[in-house]
């Protein structure tokens, strides 16, 4: 189970969710229960699974714009992909603000350090440096706060394996979106909570069940492939996780209560083992998380896991396996494909019950 290629699967490319269901909560879901059975259901079927003294904890991370379409001053497209949100330096007032940024620049010739990149009447780019594995640091010049801005010009980072002509576009930046999202940080969106709605919170609410977030921005490294034939030889990649004190508490509560930890999303499940010590008790956190989880891993806090379908031979994969066991994951994905389910940030989703 630590061989790559124990961990690809056939997927047809029909399988491959182009779009959201209609409804956030109208995706199916595949119950992977604690004896290993396989119940196909529907999402809100969620609500039922949940019980009483149960926590399920979020990701409230917001995805930004992350992809600046525009031009070089002498001409020609150039296309960045903003690597994390920007340091800002300055204060973004009409007098001017600054902000470096690490990003992923596409041109037809590169341009030099020095260039100035147009993006908008108040906004434009110089190239400062260019770094190691294709990447290229970049000063943002803005009039304004640079949010609004970045909403304004730039467009939503949709995945590579969702193919359209058009692109983020305004249904893509409220679907491309949790109902929940607060924090500005993320590139690519916490894919598991993209199902759920108000109205489906309150349900989980009205069950007694209490809900937490956590902030772990989701970085392009989530995309990165894993290209080592033993996994356990992979280096993850690191994002910035933040766990507030309120969060502590009620983990570490409904714990020693006897309660479910539900995590939302392999991003919560990294971030919640990351920031707790080895007797389960969480504590809190305002730094880089570069925890990597694969079969073999005990958790510690998170019992049941709600995710979506993942890449053949990915890290998140390997999290998943480690949670609910290789050859059960595998198995759940064969199901999955044989019955049609949808894959990846668009798709379907899988309740992982092991308490």
């Amino acid at each position: 189970m630590f061989d790559l290629e124990d961990y690809n699967y056939h997927l047809p490319q029909e399988s491959i969710a182009q779009e959201p269901a209609v409804r956030r909560d109208e995706s199916r879901l595949l119950i992977l229960g604690r004896n290993n059975s396989l119940t196909d259901g529907m999402f809100g079927d969620i609500v039922g699974l949940l019980a009483p003294g149960d926590l399920l904890v979020v990701n409230d991370t917001k995805v930004f714009p992350a992809r600046l379409i525009g031009s070089k001053e002498t001409g020609g497209k150039v296309e960045l992909f903003l690597l994390n949100y920007p340091l800002v330096r300055g204060n973004g007032t009409e007098q001017g603000g600054r902000a470096e940024v690490v990003c992923l620049l596409k041109s037809s010739k590169r341009p030099v350090p020095g260039s100035r990149l147009l993006f908008g009447a108040e906004l434009d780019g110089e190239v400062l440096e260019y770094l190691e594995s294709g990447k290229v640091k970049v000063a943002l010049r803005f009039r304004g706060e640079l949010e609004p801005l970045l909403n304004k010009y730039g467009q939503v980072p949709l995945p590579p394996y969702i193919r359209r002509e058009e692109s983020g576009d305004d249904a893509d930046r409220e679907r491309y979106q949790t109902v929940y999202a607060r924090e500005t940080g993320a590139v690519a969106a916490p894919t598991a909570g993209l199902h759920f709605t108000p109205e489906l919170l309150a349900a989980i609410k009205a069950r007694g069940v209490l809900i937490a977030s956590i902030t772990l921005h989701v970085g392009y490294g989530t995309f990165s492939p894993v290209r080592v034939k033993d996994i356990r030889d992979h280096e993850i990649h690191r994002e910035y996780v933040r766990i507030a004190a309120e969060t502590v508490k009620l983990v570490n509560n409904t714990g020693k209560a006897g309660g479910r930890i539900w995590a939302v999303g392999t991003t919560t499940a990294r971030a919640l083992e990351d920031a707790a010590d080895e007797q389960g008790l969480l504590g809190e956190k305002e730094d880089w998380c570069d925890l990597y989880i694969y079969p073999g891993y005990r958790f510690k806090v998170v019992d049941n896991l709600i995710t979506n379908f993942h890449l053949p031979g990915s890290s998140l994969l390997f999290l998943v396996s480690a949670m609910a066991g290789y050859h059960e994951v595998m198995a759940a994905y064969r199901h999955a494909v044989d019955h049609g389910y949808r894959f990846y940030s668009y798709g379907d989703a899988m309740a992982i019950i092991t308490e």
